[in-house]
């Protein structure tokens, strides 16, 4: 098990847990989180003993998206979202199945990190949505509208309203609702099922070919 800002722990039967660890920042995505989730990746992408990863949030916020503190810092928020396209590029087309275990808010770019993985599994408190467009920045449209219908991802990006997991559901936006207390149970048993199919590494290819090329 690796520690640090990103824990990486092999679960065995070819999963690795990925665990966004900054809970006192709610998981924000700086720039040093995004580049060790990008170089892992990187590293799991060719690891053979590597089938599915599995990615969480330490604590109550998967992801509350980019640091704020690092938002203000930034000279040009064009440049900082520009830098940050080596991260979106390795988590979007990562070659081998990504299973999201969301417990509570994953928004703005926490939002846009779950669903840039294959699967997205919510627990009761999870919520979702694009808060940051009301302070002027924009949201990733065409990475949500790849995953739920456009016109419910225009009402998304325009609205930044917050959708609670029941809604989410409804909407395609998350595969399954965990019960009670039993979603990184949930999330691992589905992630040993996809490990154990012979055709989980091909199916992703063709995910892969027929995606929108959204980072470069």
């Amino acid at each position: 098990m690796t520690e640090g800002p990103l824990r990486t722990e092999v679960q065995g039967d070819g999963i690795v847990l990925l665990t966004l660890d900054r809970p006192d920042r709610r998981n924000a995505l700086n720039a040093e989180l995004r580049g060790l989730l990008a170089d892992t990746l990187t590293r799991l992408a060719t690891d053979g003993s590597c089938r599915v990863v599995v990615l969480a949030g330490r604590g109550p916020t998967f992801c509350a998206g980019f640091d704020l503190d690092e938002i203000r810092a930034a000279t040009s928020l064009e440049i900082l979202f520009a830098e940050a396209d080596a991260y979106h590029h390795a988590v979007h087309t990562f070659p081998k199945p990504i299973i999201a275990a969301i417990q509570g808010p994953a928004v703005a770019g926490g939002m846009d990190l779950a669903l840039m993985c294959d699967m997205r599994i919510a627990g009761a408190g999870a919520t979702f949505g694009q808060p940051q467009v009301k302070a002027g920045i924009p949201a990733a449209f065409d990475l949500v509208a790849s995953v739920v219908a456009e016109p419910v991802a225009r009402e998304i990006c325009l609205t930044g309203r917050i959708i609670g997991a029941t809604e989410a559901l409804s909407i395609g936006l998350v595969n399954r609702l965990a019960e009670g207390d039993d979603l990184m149970e949930e999330t691992l048993a589905l992630a040993t099922e996809v490990a154990s199919s012979p055709a989980s590494a091909a199916a992703k290819a063709g995910f892969l070919a027929g995606q929108p090329d959204l980072f470069g």
